[in-house]
């Protein structure tokens, strides 16, 4: 009896716990918290940490190894020189992975509430993401990635030209998606504050990279898609001033910080090339004193812009010049912008076109690059600027190309994959770079990523050619 007493009791205690744990779950419920995601809650920290990423990229490796700026405190780690570690390209790799996980949740989302311009802005820059992966490494996961909750634990790598399938079928029908008379119904975005036409402009121009990314691949007709899209601009709407364009702008207002902890940091030991400071001065270039401290003597006497030599161990400055020209730290302190696709880029893919005997009007597309991306620095062209034949349009896809270069400071790996697609501008080589003086292809895979996913990791080596900075992506054929 005493037993089956004790049995009663016990049953009792529980059955009145379970009934307190739910009352107090239901009582201490949120109502303010999230409980699942919203179309719009993954957005704008999507934004801000892939440009933050970017910013910091630039710096670390993208201006170093198209002969922008140089780091000279370090010699050994020097992408200038085409010297990389093995695991250079580890943040890129984990930042933008972690972000695509994000825009899958807010993709779902977006498909879920019934939220069209939503799924084209997830569709965007998932491609955005994707692209800026594939053209730094060539076949990465996509296909069956992003399912660890679903237990794949050890996604396969997709071919680089099924991804750009993707990649633009996705822009494609996002392009089809956006209703401007739905709107953006959460939180302003802070790329184009809710502003639906601006982002499907983005879409169309980010289409337009991306096509011209591959042009050198005769069997994606990438011209005559590109062709298409530029001759519609009522269906393909695009970028037509720099208030479209994808720039970030850093306020300094939180959550809009500096990427960098010691903005005041930021050109310690940074100068700027001789390639580099010697094409502005060669075109009296309002953009100098933006970016660039001038050259200092012994007893800080001011000679101008000056840039650093490549090889600067065995080729000297002049004796009277005691430093080159550094990277001014305002590049880096609020109020600041980090470009992920300008419309001085757009008018310079337009100018290419024209060039190249598609569309039309390439002097004036190739101006209206230069003055654009002037403008986006916050500088006026000068009125005599292409009076100068060295900044004139020449007829020449080089010229192009070296005021697109300019125009890409600071826009992620863009002018690095524009010159392994051109290889333009011409840079410099000395025989104190590495690699036999080649620009590298791509980056090798992240260690993380070879230690846990080695089958998987090799099959994609094998396909490719080898893990090593000379393997040409699929495109860059």
């Amino acid at each position: 009896m005493k037993t089956l007493k004790y049995t009663i009791l016990m049953v009792f205690s529980c059955l009145l716990i379970l009934s307190c744990t739910a009352e107090f779950e239901e009582t201490n419920t949120d109502p303010n918290k999230l409980t699942e995601i919203t179309a719009g809650s993954a957005l704008n920290p999507v934004i801000y940490e892939l440009a933050k990423r970017n910013a910091i990229e630039v710096r670390n490796i993208g201006a170093p190894m198209m002969q922008m700026f140089i780091q000279t405190s370090d010699y050994i780690n020097a992408p200038f020189l085409y010297s990389f570690t093995q695991n250079v390209g580890a943040s890129l790799w984990n930042t933008y992975y972690l972000q695509l996980y994000n825009l899958k949740e807010m993709e779902a989302a977006a498909l879920r509430d019934e939220l069209p311009n939503y799924e084209a802005i997830a569709l965007t820059l998932k491609a955005y993401a994707i692209s800026m992966l594939t053209d730094t490494f060539g076949d990465v996961p996509v296909n069956n990635a992003l399912q660890a909750e679903e237990g794949e634990w050890y996604p396969a790598f997709t071919p680089q030209e099924e991804i750009y399938l993707q990649l633009l079928e996705d822009l494609e029908y996002a392009n089809a998606l956006y209703d401007e008379e739905s709107g953006l119904p959460y939180v302003e975005d802070i790329l184009f504050q809710n502003d639906v036409t601006k982002w499907q402009k983005f879409t169309n121009s980010l289409h337009l990279r991306l096509l011209l990314r591959i042009s050198n691949r005769p069997e994606t007709n990438a011209f005559s898609k590109m062709t298409s899209i530029i001759n519609n601009p009522t269906q393909y709407p695009v970028f037509t001033s720099n208030d479209d364009d994808a720039v970030l702008e850093i306020t300094g207002v939180a959550p809009l910080l500096s990427p960098w902890d010691r903005p005041q940091d930021f050109g310690t030991f940074r100068f700027y090339t001789q390639f580099f400071i010697d094409r502005l001065n060669e075109w009296d270039d309002p953009r100098r004193p933006i970016y660039a401290n001038t050259a200092k003597g012994q007893e800080g006497e001011d000679y101008g812009y000056i840039g650093e030599p490549i090889d600067y161990i065995n080729e000297s400055l002049p004796d009277s010049v005691a430093t080159a020209s550094g990277v001014k730290n305002s590049l880096a302190e609020a109020p600041l912008i980090i470009p992920m696709m300008s419309y001085a880029e757009l008018e310079f893919i337009k100018a290419e076109m024209a060039q190249r005997g598609f569309t039309g009007n390439a002097q004036e597309h190739y101006e209206n690059g230069v003055e654009a991306a002037m403008e986006m620095w916050g500088t006026e062209l000068p009125t005599d600027y292409f009076s100068n034949p060295t900044a004139a349009y020449d007829g020449s896809l080089e010229r192009i190309m070296v005021q697109k270069y300019f125009a890409l400071f600071f826009t992620d790996y863009q002018a690095w994959f524009e010159h392994r697609r051109t290889d333009l501008p011409v840079l410099p080589t000395t025989t104190a770079m590495e690699n036999n003086q080649e620009m590298p292809s791509r980056l090798y895979y992240p260690i993380d990523e070879i230690d846990r996913n080695f089958q998987n990791y090799q099959e994609a080596v094998n396909r490719m050619g080898g893990d090593e900075i000379n393997v040409k992506v699929w495109w860059d054929q």
